[in-house]
């Protein structure tokens, strides 16, 4: 039954993370836009799952009160929607060929310095709502969240193999 569970938890992913990137490919967006509300609905059940299994297991490593959660998780859904549209771009960036290689590192360098502006913004945000404590152990949850998922990822690409 553990099994089942993982290789139906990995596929979730696998699923959602390739929905995720189709779609907001599809909408060209530009390094400083936003992923809109509308975008968000659009998503398979496969995604919606998986973003209930990240919000589950952060919501128990967190131990959120009832207050906290009303007030985190709309911050922290609109954090993961501004990651992602700068993660598709510079997955974009990577997978181009640029005729100037140093357009190409620039932009990579860009990238990642809007991915830690996003995160320096929202910590602020994230600290106005929890304790100074609770913020720290979201950032370690989610790296144990995404660590298991490619974990159970491995483990499903090797029985697949085999």
């Amino acid at each position: 039954m553990s099994n089942l569970i993982r290789f139906v938890f990995v596929l979730f992913f696998t699923v959602a993370a390739g929905y995720e990137s189709f779609a907001q490919v599809r909408n060209n967006l530009q390094p400083s836009q936003r992923v809109s509300p509308e975008n968000k609905g659009k998503k398979g059940a496969m995604g919606k799952k998986l973003e209930a299994a990240r919000q589950n297991f952060i919501n128990r490593q967190l131990s959120l009160t009832d207050n906290e959660s009303t007030k985190f998780w709309p911050i922290y859904n609109q954090y993961q929607q501004e990651l992602t549209a700068v993660r598709i771009l510079k997955r974009l960036n990577n997978s181009s060929t640029a005729a100037n290689g140093t357009e190409q590192i620039d932009k990579e360098i860009y990238y990642e310095s809007q991915l830690v502006a996003i995160r320096k913004r929202y910590k602020d945000a994230f600290l106005k709502i929890l304790p100074p404590e609770k913020v720290s152990e979201l950032y370690k949850s989610e790296r144990e969240f995404n660590d298991e998922l490619i974990k159970r990822l491995s483990e499903s690409s090797e029985r697949a193999g085999n």
